[in-house]
């Protein structure tokens, strides 16, 4: 696989939030731009409402990849997609009727992404795969930035990758949680090819540099 089909998402949980238009600058090379939106509800933390993301919108220099961890994704997941995010991302778990909303979301004219968090079996979206444009896999629990990478759920990863594969499916495999130089190769390998990544790229002296990195680091994993 090459460079070229390495998605590198850098999450702003992992920014300066208090200088966010230069932040956003410094990540102009990324893929698009990971936004975490936590309501204190579905996860024990609190992070941007629509407003904000708006304004992020409205500055960045790349798309939004907009992940809502929010209790009531049916209702409030198209507003994201109406401020104009590329996409947005909401979770299985959050969700009455997932695919009645990634079509929802498709139709205002977003990408339509689906979470699953560790212990939620990826068995359940085979069937529904092509409602979907990215199914992203946690490799944290969500809810806070800085966790370490959980390897245990590559196994699940490669079984939606393989299954992706056997249906001819396009959608796009993501990881987020625990992403640096060490780990993306791995979750490469059990066939993610959109990855997000914090610390590792904003904690980054030059983060442009950082992307590249991991950017290629993925890529080869791909090609082994």
């Amino acid at each position: 696989m090459a460079d070229s089909d390495v998605r590198i998402n850098p999450s702003i949980l992992a920014a300066d939030f208090v200088n966010m238009q230069a932040e956003l600058a410094r990540i102009a090379s990324a893929d698009f731009v990971h936004v975490d939106v936590m309501d204190n509800h579905f996860v024990p933390n609190l992070t941007f409402g629509p407003q904000m993301v708006e304004r992020i919108q409205a500055t960045s220099p790349v798309p939004l990849d907009v992940h809502l961890m929010i209790s009531d994704a049916d209702r409030c997941a198209p507003e994201y997609a109406e401020i104009g995010a590329a996409s947005v991302t909401f979770h299985l778990e959050a969700a009455a009727d997932p695919v009645a909303l990634a079509r929802r979301l498709r139709q205002i004219g977003a990408r339509a992404g689906v979470a699953v968090k560790p212990a939620t079996p990826v068995e359940q979206l085979f069937d529904v795969l092509d409602e979907f444009d990215q199914i992203l896999v946690m490799t944290v629990e969500p809810g806070f930035g800085g966790q370490s990478f959980m390897a245990d759920q590559m196994p699940k990863l490669r079984r939606l990758s393989d299954e992706a594969r056997r249906r001819g499916s396009r959608v796009w495999l993501q990881v987020d949680g625990g992403i640096g130089e060490s780990t993306i190769a791995q979750a490469a390998d059990a066939g993610a090819d959109t990855f997000v990544a914090g610390s590792a790229v904003f904690g980054a002296e030059d983060p442009g540099a950082a992307i590249s990195a991991l950017r290629s680091a993925a890529a080869s994993a791909h090609r082994h």
